[in-house]
């Protein structure tokens, strides 16, 4: 069976930056980061996080905090004693357009003892954030990355996320549509056949998958294609070659869906990215 977890993270990467190790003492102000977000491990400490919008988590054990777009936020902590931290910033491939990133909320906070056998990574991980070792900055980046995804593994082993498509991802039955139009996008796909796939009825399917993703299954693998779409063409390839990848049988019917996603027309939507990410 198909690795769920894989089918996305190997479409739509993530990689990890580290650029604090160590103790952070008093206010510290962390801004927005253009399209990266953020993840922070909190070794030892209390920590009081403060967002624009008035929201304060209080965090008093050892516990990871995510970020998977870019939020401005406030630590204070105790101005002698403070907090030890180790701090990275998220690149998720496709930024906005992710879908991992875009189904996670705003701000995640766990405690570090519920990553599922997390400790031994996180152990190496705190060992190499406060010594100076060769090769330390590309070692931490790597295993924030792996981080991470005990992150996504104990959102979706613990239920807590209802609706979206981590949701569905957990889901016992429909996980194994969602994997098959992740891995088989050009597939002509019906409700009939990813039905089957789920091992549901078509009716219970279809309900199943709105009320646990929050759109129907048609809607879903159009937004699917639309996303691969725009990664294909940030990497610079051809329509032709696109509409033949994510099961469009020609340029014109691949530009109609786009836009019909989107309110923009391929060359129009890839413009608009140039001009996003040159410099003024």
């Amino acid at each position: 069976m198909v690795d769920r977890l894989q089918s996305l993270l190997s479409r739509f990467a993530v990689s990890a930056e580290v650029f604090h190790a160590g103790p952070l003492c008093g206010i510290n102000d962390l801004p927005a980061d253009g399209e990266r977000g953020q993840l922070h491990l909190i070794r030892e400490g209390q920590v009081r996080v403060e967002h624009a919008d008035g929201s304060v988590l209080q965090i008093d054990q050892p516990s990871v905090l995510l970020y998977p777009r870019p939020m401005a936020h406030r630590f204070v902590t105790d101005p002698q004693r403070g907090a030890d931290f180790a701090c990275a910033h998220l690149q998720f491939e496709g930024a906005g357009n992710n879908p991992v990133a875009a189904a996670l909320p705003p701000v995640i906070c766990l405690p570090l003892d519920q990553l599922y056998g997390g400790q031994p990574i996180l152990s190496v991980l705190f060992e190499e954030a406060f010594a100076q070792r060769c090769g330390r900055q590309a070692l931490l980046d790597r295993l924030f990355e792996v981080v991470l995804i005990q992150i996504l593994r104990a959102l979706m082993e613990s239920g807590q996320l209802r609706v979206g498509l981590l949701a569905g991802m957990a889901h016992p039955r429909l996980r194994h549509a969602l994997v098959a139009m992740h891995e088989a996008p050009a597939d002509e796909w019906t409700l009939e056949s990813l039905a089957q796939r789920a091992g549901m009825s078509r009716s219970a399917f279809a309900d199943s998958f709105r009320d646990t993703i929050g759109s129907t299954p048609g809607h879903y693998l159009q937004g699917w294609r639309t996303r691969l779409v725009q990664q294909a063409l940030r990497k610079g390839q051809p329509l032709k070659r696109i509409a033949i990848d994510v099961g469009y049988g020609s340029e014109a019917a691949l530009s109609r869906a786009f836009k019909a996603q989107t309110g923009q027309s391929p060359r129009q939507w890839k413009e608009g990215v140039r001009a996003a990410t040159e410099p003024s």
